[in-house]
C-alpha cells in the first residue's frame, strides 16, 4: 500500500475530527494498520503558522504545539529534501502556483505517496495524471 501524505487542510480536518469522504476514511483505516503509512510534510508546519498568524484559522494551541501533537498522535514526518524542493520548481503544467502545494506535490511524486486533499487545483493536477490523490 502506498503511504498517504496529508495536505495541510487534511491534517487540520483530521486533527479536529471533521467529517471526511468515505474513500478518505477507508484509506486512513487501511493505512492505520501500517506504521508510517500516514505522513505530514514539514511545509505543513510552516503553512499552519502562516494561517494562524494571518488569522485565517484558530487552534487550541500554538502552531508548533499543534504540529507536534499531530506527530505524537502517530502521523509520520515526510522527508523534505533539497531535491524535492528543486523538483517543486519543475512540476508539469501551469496549475499549481502556491509554493506549499508545489512542495507537497513534488514530495508525493518523488516518494510515490498518495496526496490527501480537497484542494481543487491539486485534484486537477492529479486528474491530469501527475500524482495520485485521495479526495478528503
Amino acid at each position: 500500500m502506498r503511504p498517504i501524505l496529508l495536505d495541510t487542510c487534511a491534517a487540520i480536518w483530521i486533527s479536529q475530527a471533521e467529517a471526511l469522504t468515505e474513500g478518505a476514511e477507508r484509506a486512513l483505516t487501511e493505512a492505520d494498520m501500517t506504521p508510517g503509512a500516514v505522513l505530514v510534510s514539514p511545509i505543513t508546519a510552516w503553512e499552519i503558522g502562516i494561517l494562524v498568524a494571518r488569522g485565517r484559522i484558530a487552534l487550541s494551541r500554538d502552531p508548533a504545539g499543534w504540529f507536534q501533537a499531530l506527530i505524537e498522535a502517530g502521523v509520520g514526518l515526510a522527508p523534505m529534501t533539497p531535491d524535492m524542493l528543486v523538483a517543486s520548481s519543475f512540476l508539469p503544467g501551469p496549475g499549481l502556483r502556491d509554493p506549499a502545494d508545489r512542495i507537497l506535490a513534488a514530495t508525493a511524486r518523488t516518494m510515490n505517496y498518495r496526496l490527501m486533499t480537497r484542494d481543487r487545483l491539486i485534484l486537477d493536477f492529479a486528474a491530469a495524471g501527475h500524482l495520485a490523490a485521495i479526495v478528503c
